[in-house]
């Protein structure tokens, strides 16, 4: 106490000192200013502190001027200042708050300190609660900075691809946080506009300039439409909690993020999908028919998917109910829909020469596809096929295990890469895995090879090197039939 009585008298008495931030987020200039003032020894209640385009003092409340002074230099026998590492890892988030407070709180903080070095382990303290609130606000803005910056693309004026991105911090985070963008989009020539200051990254140079405003910035661009196919895809109605996700994503940052147009209609339709996924669930869960008429019953009245509501029937497979061979397509197509049978198109027609080609007795063998209905367009009279997506198939391979398990085949051959997948559950490419058997749960040999109407869409020599293809592919699986003992 005598040293810091002796060190007063270098200051005047009743003076009072006012520090003006060059910046408000500049924790290096509050630190010189912060420590000077303490090795002084000047309390906390004679410095007000003022950040860019403040004036005067914030803790005057009305009264009387206070006569103000040059800031004071420490001697060279000023004591040194000691802080815990924790309180410069607060502080230098803490200085980034807009609370007009902030410096002078961290300064009485620093003040408290030096008298009592523990104080921050005083979770009662008010003034290091405070510190501590400043400091989580900060970093969760900081956060949601993170996490809610949508790049627009743009052209800038020499033709090149420029992204542009406007957010509305609620604090000095900008500059903060210059490095992060600088590190994960570091190919990228970038802008990034808010109302407190902007960054511009040309991939060398980091630049700033002055505040925007919202509609310096794009409103869109075509890859929006991209984005918000994807968020609308991945969204899990089953784990929506509406509560939960506004308060990681409140609703003030969904005007600059385009996905956030859909969160309305998504969450109003969350309890339909929910539901759709759980009877989904529920099916995957009883028990399969356990023979093929009960499986063509449930195939005739499935509605699991929207294939279901465009063809006229659902198209059983058929054959003997014990074959050791199973053929399998991607769907039925025009022909199969009207006449309620597998294979009795075009595609059929030319499988079956195949298959008498090679010695296959279609009739011993048990015919179906992957998918049970017909998907299709409507151009004038006639009907379009249109290939089934992966959900669709994924959907329909539950009536497929089913006819596999009643036919218990020893030996699978997949017409194309839609019939593989509802099969094998993933795509596969037709060219890799032709030629090789893949093993199959039961036992089972998986056989892939081109499905009939691809041969009919080739002509020419195309033609004549699939169609071989075709056919050793054909001769692999009857040789492999051949040799299966009895």
């Amino acid at each position: 106490m005598r040293a810091q009585r002796a060190s007063m008298q270098n200051v005047s008495l009743g003076a009072h000192y006012v520090v003006h931030m060059p910046q408000p987020d500049d924790f290096a200039y509050w630190r010189e200013r912060a420590r000077a003032l303490i090795q002084c020894d000047v309390p906390p209640d004679r410095v007000s502190w003022v950040e860019p385009g403040g004036t005067g003092d914030l803790f005057a409340e009305g009264g009387p001027p206070r006569r103000t002074r040059r800031l004071p230099s420490p001697g060279k026998d000023a004591r040194e200042v000691r802080v815990p590492r924790r309180f410069l890892r607060l502080a230098r988030n803490a200085i980034l708050h807009s609370d007009q407070t902030r410096f002078a709180q961290l300064y009485l903080l620093l003040w408290k300190l030096q008298s009592n070095p523990r104080i921050m382990e005083d979770k009662a303290d008010p003034n290091v609660r405070r510190i501590e609130e400043l400091d989580k606000s900060v970093r969760r803005d900081s956060h949601k900075m993170h996490a809610f910056v949508r790049f627009r693309e743009v052209r800038d004026e020499s033709g090149a691809d420029h992204y542009v991105a406007w957010f509305e911090p609620d604090h000095h985070i900008v500059r903060a946080n210059a490095g992060f963008f600088m590190r994960r989009f570091a190919n990228m020539n970038w802008s990034i506009l808010t109302p407190r200051g902007c960054l511009h990254w040309d991939g060398t140079t980091m630049r700033e300039s002055g505040p925007a405003r919202r509609e310096d910035a794009p409103q869109g661009d075509p890859v929006e439409e991209l984005w918000k196919s994807y968020y609308s895809s991945i969204f899990n109605p089953a784990r929506l909690k509406v509560g939960a996700m506004l308060a990681e994503m409140p609703k003030k940052y969904w005007k600059n993020m385009p996905e956030a147009k859909l969160i309305p209609d998504l969450i109003a339709g969350a309890q339909a999908r929910e539901a759709g996924m759980v009877a989904a669930g529920a099916r995957e869960a009883k028990e399969r028919p356990a023979t093929l008429d009960a499986i063509a019953a449930g195939v005739s009245a499935c509605r699991d998917c929207p294939i279901a509501e465009c063809g006229k029937r659902g198209v059983m497979g058929e054959g003997a109910e014990t074959a050791p061979l199973m053929i399998v397509g991607e769907q039925p197509g025009d022909q199969e829909d009207l006449q309620g049978r597998p294979f009795v198109g075009p595609a059929g027609q030319l499988l079956d020469e195949y298959l008498a080609q090679v010695g296959i007795d279609r009739n011993a063998a048990y015919v179906t596809n992957a998918v049970k209905h017909f998907k299709y367009v409507q151009r004038g009279k006639r009907r379009i096929h249109q290939s089934p997506t992966a959900k669709e198939i994924d959907t329909c391979r539950w009536w497929l295990e089913a006819e596999r398990e009643v036919v218990k085949p020893r030996i699978v051959l997949a017409l194309g890469a839609s019939a593989a997948r509802g099969l094998l559950g993933k795509t596969v490419s037709v060219s890799r895995a032709r030629g090789t058997p893949i093993p199959l749960e039961g036992g089972a040999e998986l056989w892939v090879t081109a499905h009939p109407s691809y041969l009919l869409r080739l002509d020419g020599e195309a033609r004549e090197t699939q169609a071989e293809l075709f056919a050793r592919d054909l001769t692999s699986v009857k040789a492999r039939l051949d040799a299966l003992p009895a």
